[in-house]
């Protein structure tokens, strides 16, 4: 099962909840910020500059210099025509890349479907957190789903095949309402048990891992640690996904304090991750795609932000051609839809880009359209 050879592999971190864009990147020399802002925010003082308009988020000192070293894009302004402010619609929207029906096949799903038609490995595709999530998601397509590393996977404890498939069948009705229960059922009863024999195959990943890095405790950390587990076992995984915990972004209330801790857990998980791949040489062939299903009103609620849109996301790798992509949304009452930020840039135009060119997989029928390339992000894997 192990692999010598460098392919590009994808890890993508799912922010759940919606993280406010406008106080991660924060226009803090825009009076309109200030003005929308005076309950949630920063003091412009303790912005980590950029150039003399946006900066970093004053919890996000890891990432800003991974920013400074050249390693991180970040993506202003992004998200898709119509947003929608549900959590679930929204994401559902990310995950299949349907914004006008509910989709039954995830993008990755079917990126990994791609990168192994033939399914010889079953540990192509991983997700790492309980359940899986609908990105992830294609007939026929195995991708194991662990909870702990160390304690391995899913359906852990279950030891006898002909129980694990009874359980399967349990999971899968549990899937069936979100998803649909044809093609769901059909994906469990053909890639179940080959998920759980990744989750078996992956247990071993922690025995042969050592590192100087010292993760933080928090859940975003300790996946990241078992994806970096992961990738320097050579298992030939492609695509790695995490979320942060449910809906943990979703900062109504106590916004300052709580956003705070987020991205510094967020913010030093990813700049471990990244160094400790690097401390083994590793890090070369892979990028961190690092999203959230929409962004925050403008206007703060007197304790928090709602639901709003035009967010912003992040690519990371030593791939990436750090800087600023797309244009930052305007704060003028009059570019603003019903008090949201007008998104610039459609999701759909980053995941072209990552799976073009770094998958090397053609992306229109992955994506369900043919949209514009971010130029020059991402340089091309040459080892």
């Amino acid at each position: 099962m192990t692999s010598t050879k460098k392919d590009p592999v994808l890890v993508v971190l799912q922010l759940s909840g919606g993280n406010d864009g406008l106080n991660t990147i924060i226009p803090y020399t825009n009076p309109l910020y200030n003005d929308n802002r005076p309950a949630v925010r920063v003091p412009d003082d303790q912005v980590l500059q950029i150039n003399d308009t946006i900066g970093f988020n004053p919890a996000m000192a890891p990432m800003k210099r991974l920013y400074d070293e050249g390693k991180l894009a970040i993506i202003q302004g992004i998200g898709y025509p119509s947003p929608s402010r549900s959590h679930f619609r929204s994401m559902d929207i990310w995950h299949t890349c349907e914004p006008e029906k509910v989709g039954d096949e995830g993008w990755l799903g079917r990126a990994i479907s791609e990168l192994d038609p033939t399914k010889e490995n079953v540990l192509t595709g991983v997700n790492f957190g309980r359940g899986l999530p609908r990105a992830m998601v294609a007939p026929g397509v195995p991708v194991a789903s662990v909870g702990n590393l160390e304690s391995y996977g899913v359906l852990t404890g279950i030891e006898i095949e002909e129980q694990r498939a009874k359980a399967l069948d349990v999971f899968s009705r549990v899937y069936s309402p979100m998803i649909g229960q044809g093609p769901v059922l059909d994906y469990f009863a053909h890639t179940g048990l080959d998920a759980l024999k990744g989750a078996d195959i992956l247990s071993t990943a922690p025995e042969s891992y050592s590192s100087t890095i010292e993760y933080g405790s928090d859940s975003v950390a300790q996946y990241m640690r078992n994806i970096a587990q992961v990738h320097l076992a050579n298992l030939g995984t492609r695509v790695m996904y995490t979320t942060a915990p449910y809906n943990s972004f979703d900062t109504h209330a106590g916004e300052l304090a709580n956003h705070t801790k987020l991205w510094s857990e967020t913010s030093n998980a990813v700049a471990d991750f990244y160094d400790d791949l690097k401390e083994h040489n590793a890090s070369d062939n892979v990028v961190l795609l690092v999203f959230t299903e929409f962004g925050r009103r403008v206007h703060d609620n007197g304790s928090g932000t709602d639901h709003g849109a035009g967010g912003v996301a992040f690519v990371i790798g030593d791939a990436v051609k750090g800087g600023l992509y797309g244009e930052y949304p305007s704060l003028d009452p009059a570019e603003q839809v019903s008090g949201d930020l007008r998104f610039n840039n459609d999701f759909r135009s980053m995941y072209s880009t990552v799976l073009d060119d770094w998958l090397n997989i053609q992306p229109d029928s992955i994506v369900n359209g043919h949209f514009e390339k971010f130029d020059g992000i991402l340089a091309p894997l040459t080892s």
